[in-house]
């Protein structure tokens, strides 16, 4: 009975709403009567852009997918030829029937779908178009045979790269960013009006599923559907119109919902959070390049707290971000910079929202480049230390140290288990490292361990997992925070009590040179603390390990056990790295306090 109650909490949490959008969906799809299965189409035959007769841009292209390509920012792959569409990406298996109807197929079963959808997303167009655009017209050919290939691999509505509306609205953003860069957006042809309204066709009927999802499927499907509308809509097309008013109207409404006062996106998930914002992003392009009026005030705020949040994540130095929350490899402004590099997208972000660069002059203007994006010379002020309390972050920095302590704040379903997880950067180098996500479509043991405790800088009780699991993507009995302070003199402390009476209480304090994390925990029989470590050379001594430049020491008021272990890590979507984790093992209520130093 217990578990019914958990698993009904937990549906209930989700909302009742949301509930019946996906039930309905559902059912009507059971049925055969839901309107995207009747969707019927063809692809006019013909060229998509025509010849480059844009100036060139001063600014270099990006060589991702001249010789190779990488798959999720990370896995490289020949780009001598089109991939097989149809097959996973990674090992050649072919996935699903390529000529069912794309809502005969089913979700997970086989290979991880996204090994098939990624190549399908397109983002290889972007640096086909920057070289076309920079007088490379053997790209331009290239880009045109890619297309077609893909064209007539992929009729519409069949096959697994028409399931998902959000990989068909991400698609669809490449491509109208890639005719942006080629200049082609004014006046597109009749094979690309088709192309654009053969997207729109299978975006539209199943928004209403996508909104009851609370995350990045809503903004990219609404963001999608106002892109091309406004596009069609500019080719005297009424239909585009159509799209492009729902499109803005449901665009204003998600952003409203999902992004908090203070820019927390409902996903707890950096690398998410970064997707939603270069969708905003797009969509603000579009916007003014099509001279629509201003998006409402309320889109526009979000936007600008969701920049400030993101900068405040950012490791300057570097470019990188924690780890947090779910990382699937998605990254819609693909333009020459690594993966894991936000200041492209953040100073993209800052323009156009707030007016003002994220960052100065370097190699991440480029983005503003070749998105026709000028820059102001106002600067954004370096960010200080913030609390989030809207999603449960509070964010600690001086000098070149940034620590980002995550704590409960659920009102969309959290991804991953990690209350009171701690993320360590100093002088550029991410010290204490959240496990990331690998794969939503592995092994059960494999999912488990990185959205689970483990995979996390927090304490386990009793080997238990804080939330109970009661589906792939879902956690039951949602952790709340029972007490938290204020950041003052750069310390902050929050606590937490889970439903089995486990209760923790963490205490940070960051210094140019030297984190402390007091924790106090009861409750229990037996807890494990974890520092999951930058990979190298570190050596364990007593309750201390060092690599020779940096050391954390734990110390406490009980008896500590203490082994150096082997864990692992995600920072690309299906890549896994083995990497230090100090354990430290009590079987009584007490306090721990735990120091890490740099700068020896």
């Amino acid at each position: 009975m217990n578990r019914v109650q958990t698993r009904t909490r937990a549906w209930l949490a989700l909302g009742v709403p949301n509930l019946a959008r996906v039930a309905w969906y559902k059912a009507r799809l059971r049925l055969g009567v839901h309107p995207a299965q009747s969707l019927r189409g063809s692809i006019v035959p013909g060229r998509v852009f025509d010849a480059v007769s844009a100036a060139p841009l001063h600014t270099l292209p990006g060589q991702d997918w001249r010789a190779t390509g990488r798959l999720f920012g990370w896995h490289q792959i020949a780009a001598d030829r089109p991939p097989s569409w149809h097959k996973n990406a990674l090992t050649g298996r072919t996935q699903g029937n390529a000529n069912a109807p794309w809502w005969r197929l089913p979700d997970f079963a086989g290979d991880d779908i996204k090994t098939v959808w990624e190549p399908s997303r397109w983002n290889w167009l972007i640096p086909f178009a920057q070289r076309a655009r920079n007088g490379d017209a053997a790209e331009l050919e290239r880009l045109e045979y890619w297309l077609r290939d893909w064209i007539d691999a992929n009729p519409p509505f069949l096959g697994h790269n028409w399931k998902c509306a959000q990989e068909t609205s991400i698609r669809l953003l490449h491509l109208a960013m890639a005719a942006l860069i080629l200049d082609q957006d004014h006046s597109p042809g009749m094979t690309l009006r088709n192309l654009l309204r053969l997207h729109l066709m299978r975006i539209a009927p199943t928004l209403d599923y996508a909104r009851a999802q609370d995350n990045n499927h809503a903004t990219s499907e609404a963001a999608a559907l106002y892109v091309g509308g406004l596009w069609l809509q500019s080719c005297g097309d009424n239909q585009g119109a159509h799209w492009a008013r729902i499109g803005r109207t449901q665009l204003a409404r998600t952003v409203a919902r999902l992004f908090a006062l203070d820019g927390s996106f409902s996903q707890h998930s950096v690398t998410y959070h970064r997707l939603a914002l270069d969708t905003l992003s797009i969509a603000e392009i579009w916007r003014r390049r099509r001279g629509d009026h201003p998006f409402p005030e309320i889109l526009r705020t979000r936007a600008v707290a969701a920049a400030e949040w993101l900068q405040a994540m950012v490791d300057t130095s570097s470019g990188d971000a924690p780890n947090i929350g779910a990382n699937d490899g998605a990254d819609l402004l693909q333009l020459g910079a690594d993966y894991r590099d936000f200041r492209p997208s953040l100073q993209v972000a800052s323009v156009l929202f707030r007016k003002m660069r994220a960052f100065g002059e370097g190699p991440w203007d480029a983005a503003c480049d070749w998105l026709d994006v000028d820059l102001p010379d106002e600067i954004a002020p370096v960010p200080e230390s913030q609390l989030f309390d809207n999603g449960g972050y509070a964010v600690l920095r001086a000098d070149t140290a940034l620590a980002v302590l995550r704590y409960p704040r659920f009102r969309f379903r959290p991804s991953h288990a990690d209350p009171l997880h701690v993320d360590l950067w100093a002088e550029g180098h991410n010290l204490l490292r959240d496990g990331g996500t690998f794969s939503y479509n592995t092994d059960p043991s494999t999912m488990a361990y990185f959205n689970g405790i483990a995979s996390h800088n927090t304490v386990q009780f009793d080997d238990a997992e804080p939330m109970p699991r009661v589906g792939r993507f879902l956690f039951g009995d949602w952790l709340e925070t029972e007490e938290r302070g204020t950041i003052r003199d750069n310390r902050f402390w929050v606590s937490y009590q889970d439903r089995a009476g486990h209760r923790h209480r963490r205490e940070l304090a960051l210094s140019d040179a030297r984190l402390e994390v007091i924790d106090r925990i009861e409750g229990f029989r037996r807890a494990v603390v974890r520092w999951r470590l930058a990979p190298g050379d570190w050596s364990l001594s007593g309750t201390r390990v060092s690599n020779g430049r940096h050391a954390v020491a734990v110390t406490g008021s009980m008896p500590l056990a203490a082994k150096l272990v082997t864990g692992r890590e995600s920072r690309h979507y299906l890549h896994q790295e083995i990497l230090p984790v100090l354990e430290i093992e009590v079987t009584q209520a007490g306090t721990l306090t735990t120091e890490v130093s740099w700068r020896q």
